[in-house]
Parts: structure tokens; C-alpha cells; sequence
């Protein structure tokens, strides 16, 4: 089940759903909305051989905003700390981002019991888009567990900030 948006309050309150920085006017009726971060990636190759190492170039994305082009592929992050320390989450883009042609979590919405981070964004956009630091862009609903709790221990468990891939601790 959902938890609705007073039971986020109230299991935020309770320390069972972590949301730092929080604000109360991001409570919508099944989410938390939550906003862009200040730092963007983007792979510096054309070409993305995982297995050999990924070079990223950094955007601190300025006062005035910083344009995304389409035809290529950026990763964000939450300006929150968001999980659930005994419930499962799931971030998606708000409705308004999705109609600016931003899309930001196209494959990997599922966030497991007991990681609590901020959120590394998959984005791509349809059109030369415009993004500010601090615009809010997606909703992170909470999913109760069914069965014994297990707590996220995978690769990216204690990251901070814009994560790429980490798909080459798989090659051991």
C-alpha cells in the first residue's frame, strides 16, 4: 500500500521516512515532492564503455539556469536526502516536468528499504530545456513491505551527490 500524505508526515515524524531538507508544502495527497539539485553529470564520450571506466564532466548549475540539449544524457540529483528506513520508495518526474519534455528516472524508479540518499536523476530531454537548482521535479511516494524486511546493502548504499554508473563493481 501507498502511504498517503499526512502518513509521510506522520512516519517522518517518527523516523521511519528520512526527507532532509524538509518542507512541509511539498506534501501532495501519495508523494513528496522533491526538487533539482545544483550539480549536473554528463559523460564526456560519445561513446559509454562502462567496463573501462566512465569519465564525467560537472555542471554546478548557475543562478541563471543551465540548458540541457537533447541527444544526449545527464544525471542529477535530489537537492533532498529521501528514503524510507522501513518502507520501499519510488521517485517519478511531476506532471509539469514531464510536459516540459524533462524526463528524469526513465529506468530505475525503485528506491529499497533503508536507502536513504539523494536520488541520482536519469535525465533526457525532448528539446533544448532550460533547468534551474532548486525547481521542483518529481514526487517520491512510500510503499509499505509485505514480508521480512531487508535493508538495501548494494553498490551505491552511503552515496552522496551524483552517482554514475557503477556497473563495472559488477565485473569482480
Amino acid at each position: 500500500m501507498v502511504l498517503t500524505g499526512s502518513e509521510i508526515r506522520r512516519m517522518r515524524e517518527a523516523g521511519s521516512i528520512v526527507i532532509e531538507p524538509f518542507d512541509e508544502r511539498q506534501i501532495e495527497q501519495n508523494s513528496y515532492g522533491c526538487c533539482l539539485g545544483a550539480e549536473i553529470l554528463e559523460y564526456s564520450s560519445d561513446q559509454i564503455d562502462p567496463h573501462l571506466g566512465l569519465q564525467v564532466i560537472r555542471h554546478t548549475i548557475p543562478e541563471e539556469g543551465l540548458v540541457l540539449h537533447p541527444n544526449r544524457f545527464y544525471l542529477g540529483q535530489t537537492a533532498e536526502r529521501i528514503g524510507g528506513v522501513h518502507f520501499a520508495s519510488e521517485l517519478y518526474a511531476n506532471l509539469s516536468t514531464a510536459l516540459c519534455g524533462m524526463f528524469i528516472q526513465t529506468s530505475a524508479p525503485l528506491g529499497h528499504t533503508g536507502a536513504v540518499i539523494c536520488w541520482t536523476l536519469e535525465i533526457v530531454v525532448t528539446q533544448p530545456l532550460r533547468v534551474y537548482a532548486g525547481a521542483r521535479i518529481g514526487k517520491v511516494c512510500f510503499w509499505t513491505n509485505l514480508g521480512g524486511e531487508l535493508k538495501y546493502q548494494g553498490r551505491y548504499v552511503g552515496s552522496e551527490g551524483v552517482v554514475p554508473s557503477r556497473i563495472i563493481m559488477d565485473q569482480k
